[in-house]
């Protein structure tokens, strides 16, 4: 048996699973050099050769959650694109202005079709609220009610949404509070598509980039409620700190800010080489240590709530549910690689989630304190 090929199978072993098994979980080879692709590159050299039909899983979700439990990841020597990776983001800003730009046009300016073929009616691109419900469709109405509720929200209210994707949360708050929703986002295909899609509602798209908020405003441009919801995961740790000051700066001094976020359990630098270069382009998961460090002097926390990993286990494999079945409707605009990049995706989160290495947070918080009950 070749090196690689015996190294690799021993590492799986670690976490239960085989080459060439029978059961669900295990991995089918199809191509040898699989093994020495894996041990040389890495999550991307793992992630590549799914891509291209090299191996297949039949539950690629338990293949993933059975690796993570395992810390199979890190028991892999680190390889060089890693080493780069890790560089870049240490020496240099990779969430500028320009660095921003390329996960808008990687991602989120991809077809509206493809968006809708697996979101739901909000398309809302976050984690869904699964309480006493396992529809996708309620759970993404209970978590923005939820995020409604927790802002407090009253009519009169000028509402901030910085990353509005497609202008779900807009049309929620608009319709349902009646407040007014200013939401800004850098991609052209979700500015086309909120503007159309919260027409004749008190909402305003803007092409802006959050930092562009960062400007002498008067009182009249203050906002009563901030969201950023599923968005920091651009900004990058070496821009948290502006971010956070940029969001006081917006928000008026009675009012109340929230952030829902992926939240990770260590504090790095970025994400995976595969899903850099795959999916979300210079992101990151913040850490509980890393929030805390940008807002301290800024705001008071008046709450801080973990969901459950049920939620975005649940999420993403609705997703990818929604996704499957409907791929018939889109796969003339795309090939067969991007369609098991794209159940790659969906269900390596899926397990990540239910290995708890990522988290899901919901943190409110307020410039100088107020009373605050917590709401669930």
């Amino acid at each position: 048996m070749p090196k690689a090929e015996e190294s690799v199978k021993e590492l799986l072993g670690h976490a239960d699973i085989k080459a060439n098994g029978n059961r669900p979980w295990d991995v089918q080879v199809h191509n040898e050099k699989f093994y020495s692709r894996v041990l040389s590159q890495g999550s991307l050299g793992l992630g590549e050769s799914y891509m291209d039909s090299w191996w297949d899983c039949e539950k690629l979700d338990e293949f993933f959650y059975r690796v993570l439990i395992a810390n199979l990841d890190k028991k892999v020597k680190v390889n060089l694109r890693t080493i780069i990776l890790n560089l870049q983001s240490r020496i240099s800003n990779m969430q500028s202005r320009s660095g921003s730009k390329k996960i808008a046009k990687q991602h989120y300016d991809l077809s509206a079709e493809l968006y809708e073929s697996f979101l739901d009616p909000y398309n809302q691109y976050t984690c869904g609220y699964f309480k006493s419900t396992e529809n996708l469709n309620k759970a993404q109405e209970l978590k923005l009610d939820l995020i409604c509720r927790k802002l407090q929200f009253d009519s009169k209210d000028k509402v901030l949404d910085i990353g509005c994707g497609w202008g779900g949360f807009a049309k929620f708050a608009a319709e349902y509070c009646g407040c007014h929703v200013t939401g800004i986002t850098i991609s052209d295909e979700q500015i086309a598509y909120a503007r159309n899609y919260t027409k004749g509602l008190p909402v305003e798209i803007r092409k802006q980039d959050y930092r562009d908020l960062d400007k002498g405003l008067n009182k009249d441009e203050k906002f009563d409620k901030i969201l950023v919801c599923g968005m920091i995961e651009h900004v990058g740790y070496k821009n948290y700190r502006n971010f956070m000051r940029i969001v006081h700066d917006n928000l008026e001094d009675d009012g109340l800010f929230l952030l829902h976020t992926i939240g990770g359990n260590e504090s790095v630098t970025h994400t995976s080489s595969w899903t850099n270069k795959y999916i979300f382009p210079n992101s990151m998961i913040p850490s509980m240590k890393q929030i805390s460090e940008s807002i301290e002097g800024l705001f008071v926390v008046e709450d801080w709530h973990n969901f459950s990993p049920n939620h975005y286990d649940k999420t993403l494999m609705a997703w990818h549910g929604n996704f499957n079945n409907n791929w018939d409707k889109i796969k003339s605009r795309y090939d067969e690689r991007f369609f098991r990049m794209w159940n790659y995706y969906l269900l390596s989160s899926a397990g990540g989630f239910r290995a708890r290495k990522n988290q899901l947070w919901q943190v409110v918080m307020s410039k100088n304190g107020v009373h605050y009950e917590q709401i669930r």
